[in-house]
């Protein structure tokens, strides 16, 4: 029977919320959300809500929002389509209107992350919250870790192709960086216990017509590794494990202390650590900084004193009361920013830090020998996680064996028949699978098979192969994540470490970006090949992420005007994305071209954004920047010669163009040019002296080749110092030094000023043709070539 929502047999809004009730477009629940209002009001577990379409799941949803919002917490509401997220938001502005704060974060909006971390009501679809955890240690991401309650309308999504696995996958990890409370709704299904096992919710709060879970300023978890036979290589398996979960927080600036077992240790594990984030390319340590290593010649213990210029430090009660107060003042100071200990630091020093984690949950005893840590000495250890002022959150892990993360955990914690479609098979570099288990091991959870099977134990998945026929699971489950990480190696996505998989650049870059494998893969392959626009825009159109691109037969003509002949063997869609891009870059789309050109263009310019970055960390700047600006043509249809106007901002494709008609081809002429004179080539007064100001904010290259010599004896080598300044902003750049068109120094570095070490040489040439190059991989600005030419005398 459906109940409208004014059953005389429910009860009263005013009643159950009497804070929200301008908040329901009615005045009384129906008789089955009244069933779910004390599971919903009065309990805290995990709900799982099943009843027929039309019966009022939606109020559910605000219940559990208003219940949140009471609390003072942060509701995250994922919709199954992009279109119901705005639904939401227009619907919800009801909460508005109490004050509260409704955002919808999704692919098509630019994110402002003020917004989105001041939201009390946050509205996204599966895919942008798969993003956006998958980038929780951002900056811009960051919020995604402080929901308090996770409604998921229409969890039946899970036995969608593609999409249900991505909405699986989601949730395990959200749990696992939050662990909101979850109240899952869904049309009628067979097996909602499955639902329900697999979140968590009692039968208590299971319903056939929705974990809730209040998140505190301390996250702590449990890492596992996997135990092998020999004590002393567990030991460094440890230290890596811990070294993954510090890297990203030290990566943002923050800070790790790290417990291990005993005083050795402590020494032992840092000597290791400073040679393995030198490896990683962690940028830690004050080498360099004059002043600190007159201050680290203070320190008594060699050792320390060696290793605290490298970011690095150790504590124990073995070194003298001065050394521990020194190293405890460079941590606190940031100079230091990773530091083992023994559990004595855990004990009366105030000495917090944004990441802790516990390497060795066994301690030394001179008497006993390797003995348990007390639970009392993990919890004050954990709590030292989060630096008040600084953090908004702290991160704790307990890194044990498989057989020890239950018993942890639960110190640290206290219609249709549904089925999952996370490994449902197919090539391994396409299934869904494989792409979310390249996720996991980029963001650290997984680094072994051991570590994908726990992970493959929080997904809906697990729950169905361990009660249902026709799933992997066991040994058959193994053998196909083992294979999945085979292939992953193989394509470079993940490398072997001993027995472990750690992530590459392309792994963690295809994860970050949301990119499926194959085109990661062949993004990396043409930053190796070479880049070119015309291959570029081929790679981009062909990429899987356009796979559902058809081409009209209204439209084949169009695409011919624009290609002619050029990319025949491609598949039709494939060709209409080609053409969409190519007549971007021109300024001009044909007609029958545009209906879908904006989503074209919006999906190619996440790819070419993903692109820069691979080509940027696998390539170089130059080529980086070379994809910038063809990313920024496809955005503002600007010409590539004065497309670096784009550059500055509250410039945009109107103004380009106008300031490119007026003759301005760079931010350098804008910036020497006066407002009356802006305004005279086109812009608003309003704006012109503004414009002015934000273009002499970019960066302009000078190079100052000091005493560069006019000729050079043949057979005789100078070195000479070449000065590369920006007058105007400062950016991160990429400079080369070429002789004769042949490479001979490079340099990436954050441009202010650098200065590049050039050897002159006088060889069998009678003249060198010196250049440097100076290209901006982040902005659209043309690189800048100086040179300078020197004669070989006899």
């Amino acid at each position: 029977m459906t109940h409208s929502g004014d059953d005389e047999t429910g009860i009263p809004v005013e009643e159950a919320l009497p804070s929200f009730a301008s908040a329901f477009p009615f005045g009384r629940f129906n008789p089955m959300q009244t069933e779910t209002l004390p599971a919903l009001l009065g309990r805290d577990e995990n709900i799982v809500v099943s009843a027929p379409t039309a019966s009022g799941k939606t109020a559910i949803a605000e219940v559990a929002i208003c219940r949140t919002l009471d609390a003072g917490g942060t509701a995250l509401f994922l919709a199954p389509l992009r279109a119901l997220t705005n639904e939401k938001e227009r619907e919800w502005e009801r909460f508005e209107e109490l004050g509260y704060s409704v955002y919808v974060v999704t692919g098509e909006r630019d994110l402002n992350p003020r917004r989105a971390e001041r939201a009390d009501v946050l509205v996204m679809t599966p895919e942008k919250a798969d993003s956006a955890t998958r980038k929780h240690d951002s900056h811009r991401y960051e919020f995604v870790t402080d929901v308090d309650c996770c409604i998921i309308d229409e969890v039946h999504l899970l036995d969608a192709d593609g999409r249900g696995s991505v909405l699986e996958v989601t949730i395990s990890r959200l749990r696992r960086l939050c662990d909101p409370r979850v109240v899952a709704l869904s049309a009628t299904m067979r097996n909602v216990e499955d639902v329900a096992a697999w979140l968590d919710a009692p039968e208590e709060t299971t319903f056939s017509f929705g974990d809730d879970y209040r998140p505190v300023p301390l996250e702590a978890d449990v890492a596992t590794y996997s135990q092998g036979e020999n004590a002393f290589a567990d030991k460094y398996r440890r230290l890596y494990r811990a070294l993954d979960l510090a890297e990203q927080h030290i990566r943002e600036d923050g800070q790790a202390l790290v417990f291990v077992a005993s005083r050795q240790d402590t020494v032992q594990a840092a000597e290791k650590a400073r040679d393995e984030l030198a490896q990683r390319d962690v940028p830690v340590g004050v080498r360099g900084n004059y002043d600190a290593h007159q201050e680290a010649d203070a320190f008594e213990n060699d050792t320390l004193r060696q290793s605290v210029i490298d970011g690095v430090g150790f504590h124990h009660a073995g070194l003298s009361r001065a050394d521990k107060n020194r190293v405890e003042e460079w941590f606190r100071e940031g100079r230091v920013d990773l530091l083992f200990s023994t559990s004595t630091l855990a004990w009366g020093v105030n000495l917090p830090a944004r990441c802790v984690v516990i390497r060795d949950t066994q301690r030394h005893d001179p008497l006993e020998g390797e003995t348990e840590m007390s639970p009392l000495d993990v919890l004050q250890m954990l709590g030292r996680a989060g630096r008040p002022g600084y953090d908004d959150r702290g991160y704790a892990w307990v890194v044990c064996d498989g057989s020890s993360a239950g018993r942890y955990r639960e110190l640290l914690t206290e219609g249709k028949c549904i089925e999952s479609r996370l490994a449902d098979g197919g090539d391994p570099g396409s299934d869904d699978l494989t792409t979310h288990l390249n996720a996991e091991i980029a963001l650290g959870a997984v680094r072994d098979v051991d570590d994908a099977m726990d992970w493959l134990e929080t997904t809906f998945y697990y729950v169905r192969a361990n009660r249902e026929s026709g799933y992997d699971s066991g040994e058959s489950l193994r053998s196909r994540v083992s294979e999945r990480l085979e292939w992953l190696v193989e394509h470079e996505f993940v490398e072997l470490d001993g027995l472990r998989v750690e992530p590459t650049p392309l792994g963690r870059l295809a994860s970050e970006f949301y990119l499926a494998l194959p085109t990661a893969r062949s993004f990396a392959d043409l930053a190796a090949d070479g880049i070119d626009e015309d291959t570029v825009l081929r790679t981009v159109a062909t990429a899987s992420e356009f796979d559902s691109v058809a081409a009209r037969s209204a439209e084949e003509d169009a695409i011919d005007a624009v290609l002619g002949r050029r990319g025949d063997d491609l598949a039709p869609g494939a060709r209409k994305v080609l053409a969409s891009l190519e007549a971007r870059t021109s300024g001009t789309t044909p007609a029958a071209l545009q209906s879908d050109a904006w989503v074209i263009r919006q999906n190619a310019l996440r790819l070419l954004g993903a692109l820069r970055a691979i080509v940027d960390r696998l390539e170089g700047g130059t080529a980086a920047n070379q994809v910038r600006r063809l990313a920024a043509r496809i955005e503002t249809g600007v010409s590539d010669d004065a497309v670096g106007l784009t550059a500055i901002d509250g410039v945009g494709e109107s103004r380009a163009r106008t300031l490119a008609a007026a003759g301005y081809r760079a931010p350098a002429d804008v910036a020497g040019a006066t407002a009356d004179q802006l305004a005279a080539a086109g812009l608003e007064d309003s704006v012109a002296d503004r414009v002015r100001e934000n273009a002499a904010e970019l960066p302009a290259v000078a190079v100052d080749w000091g005493g560069f010599p006019e000729r050079v004896p043949r057979g005789e080598r100078e070195l000479q110092e070449v000065t590369v300044r920006s007058t105007g902003g400062d950016a991160r750049a990429s400079l080369a030094v070429t002789v004769n068109g042949v490479e001979m120094t490079t340099k990436s570095t954050y441009l202010g000023e650098t200065m590049l070490p050039v050897g002159v040489f006088g060889g069998d040439t009678d003249e060198l043709e010196f250049a440097v190059r100076v290209a901006f991989p982040e902005l659209p600005l043309a690189a800048v070539v100086r040179s300078r030419t020197v004669g070989v005398v006899d």
